[in-house]
């Protein structure tokens, strides 16, 4: 299929916050890009991330992986909400404005996914066709309130929430039953043995690379029927 391009570029986000660096990967005659934006507790160049990024490229989805500004700035708290949508929206622009000719999915790990989904619930991001959580945090471990996804009734764009059998952040039946009840669009893909940052224990015998493959083709399926 020939090797992916890699570009580092920046995109401002607003006066206060800034400009962020982010990473996009374009493997040939890519199928749609994908904005994706990082979990809570590790930036853009987390092995999630760039394994995750590696596997899509392969099944045909670019991706451009962005900096949260609390992470660009090199801290360890993230930004206030407004801040965190925001940068979901300008991560989009530039997108856009990179890549005009491409479909475009937006999404995250963990807390990247959930902002995703918050501004568009707020506000429908402008080109973007259906969004991608890897591991959607629900809800604290041992909380019983579900109200992280109560936004998610408000968005009207397909959904895939990837989640994996051993999330602490998403028990299995509960963010199932949440995905069930969302109106048509909305679809699950289950990482069995998975925790919250997608490891599994050595008795699964599989590797990193094994279940980044296994979201990939489940991310390039998805994206191939919504955007059919």
């Amino acid at each position: 299929m020939g090797e992916a391009s890699v570009a580092e570029l920046r995109f401002s986000v607003s006066r206060d916050a800034g400009a962020v660096s982010a990473i996009l990967v374009r493997p040939p005659s890519p199928l749609a890009l994908l904005v994706f934006g990082h979990g809570a507790g590790a930036g853009m160049r987390h092995r999630f991330m760039e394994g995750m990024c590696g596997a899509l490229s392969h099944h045909r989805i670019a991706t451009l992986r962005y900096q949260f500004p609390y992470a660009e700035a090199g801290r360890r708290r993230p930004d206030r909400a407004q801040t965190l949508t925001a940068t979901v929206r300008a991560a989009v622009a530039a997108a856009r404005e990179v890549e005009p000719d491409l479909a475009l999915i937006a999404g995250g790990k963990s807390m990247g996914g959930r902002m995703t989904s918050t501004a568009q619930a707020e506000r429908s991001l402008p080109g973007v066709r259906g969004l991608v959580f890897f591991g959607f945090p629900l809800h604290r471990p041992g909380d019983p309130s579900d109200a992280r996804g109560n936004h998610l009734r408000e968005v009207d764009l397909p959904m895939l929430f990837v989640q994996g059998t051993r999330d602490r952040l998403a028990e299995s039946d509960r963010i199932a039953a949440v995905v069930a009840a969302l109106k048509g669009g909305a679809s699950i893909h289950v990482v069995e043995d998975a925790d919250h940052g997608f490891d599994v224990p050595k008795r699964a015998g599989r590797s990193p690379e094994d279940v980044y493959d296994e979201m990939a083709v489940a991310v390039r399926g998805w994206s191939e029927a919504i955007l059919a």
